[in-house]
């Protein structure tokens, strides 16, 4: 299991677009992803359980990956959200 702790940086935080985005990255492995904020936990790979979670930018989430390709994934995810989802901001 790999825990990191990462901080939103896109201007709209983790919204629709950039919560399908983090989801179809992390249906890609076959790792479990749980992401954190707080109190709450959500499930990395389901698209309500990400919306619910609630990320505005400069909020700080704690992504808990584990499995076989648990290193590919949280490679691929921390590259995702440092990337800014891919948003100009």
């Amino acid at each position: 299991m790999i825990t990191k702790v990462s901080t939103i940086r896109n201007k709209l935080g983790l919204h629709a677009r950039a919560a399908s985005a983090f989801v179809k990255t992390a249906q890609q492995y076959a790792a479990t992803v749980a992401v954190t904020k707080g109190p709450t936990q959500a499930d990395g790979k389901n698209i309500m359980s990400m919306m619910v979670l609630g990320a505005p930018k400069g909020t700080e989430i704690e992504l808990c990956v584990e499995g076989d390709d648990e290193t590919q994934a949280m490679a691929a995810l921390l590259e995702l959200i440092d990337q800014r989802f891919g948003e100009a901001e």
